[in-house]
């Protein structure tokens, strides 16, 4: 069996999770107050009131409170001189190895809530499609970026 990648994310990462449960959770408080105003308007079944309100307390619970600290036990990567792999996944694990011959393009990226945990992720690109190392320490994505673009030789523009 291949060994398991040995970095993962930064501690910190789990709370940028947290925040992204958060949102979503919003989005099902939204919709089960539509449905409440609904049931009164347009006399709507309360059962779907019930069911929606239950479904998005059961997500709540799972994406806040669960979910940041399983994917941030889970998220494993590894830089090597010719390869990356990357290890995710909570209930279907993914194991992904890619050749660094195929990486074109690497580069770092930065969103409000990232910028606030001074966080950043890396984002690399083949032929075949584009991939990301979430919330690393901004050094940490620093040094990786670079280690990357080093091994695959991509040159100084690029970056």
């Amino acid at each position: 069996m291949v060994n398991r990648p040995k970095n993962q994310l930064d501690p910190r990462a789990k709370y940028v999770f947290r925040w992204e449960g958060a949102f979503f959770s919003l989005l099902g408080l939204a919709l089960t107050t539509l449905l409440i105003i609904g049931h009164y308007q347009w006399r709507l079944p309360f059962w779907l009131v019930r069911i929606t309100a239950s479904g998005t307390l059961l997500c709540s619970i799972y994406l806040i409170g669960f979910k940041p600290d399983l994917l941030l036990q889970r998220w494993l990567y590894e830089i090597k001189e010719d390869e990356i792999h990357l290890q995710r996944g909570i209930l279907f694990h993914e194991r992904t190895v890619i050749p660094m011959i195929r990486v074109q393009h690497v580069d770092t990226k930065q969103g409000p809530l990232l910028r606030a945990y001074k966080l950043t992720s890396v984002t690399f690109s083949t032929a075949a499609g584009s991939h990301e190392i979430p919330a690393l320490s901004n050094e940490a994505a620093e040094q990786v970026r670079d280690q990357i673009a080093a091994f695959a030789k991509v040159s100084e523009d690029d970056l």
